[in-house]
């Protein structure tokens, strides 16, 4: 257990961030799964674009880095495309 107060709140504050953190990268995984299980060109185009969302906010909020979400995005662009195609 902390002995100043300083880590006291230094504990609040970095469990608080990371319940938010991991609620944000589950948000994130639940927003990829649901489009590797989309069917039909409607439903994929939504799907996509609601990752896309899901990324955007995500970097804004500082969970994850910029290009990451951009090598996300980029990938699953790739796959959507390959997935209509093929």
């Amino acid at each position: 257990m902390p002995q100043h107060k300083s880590s006291e709140k230094r504990l609040r504050q970095s469990a608080k961030a990371n319940a938010y953190n991991r609620a944000v990268r589950s948000q994130i995984n639940t927003a990829s799964k649901k489009l590797a299980a989309a069917k039909g060109e409607e439903e994929v185009a939504s799907a996509l674009s609601n990752v896309h969302s899901v990324l955007d906010k995500a970097v804004k909020t500082g969970v994850i880095h910029k290009n990451k979400a951009a090598n996300r995005k980029s990938r699953l662009a790739i796959a959507v495309k390959a997935k209509a195609a093929g």
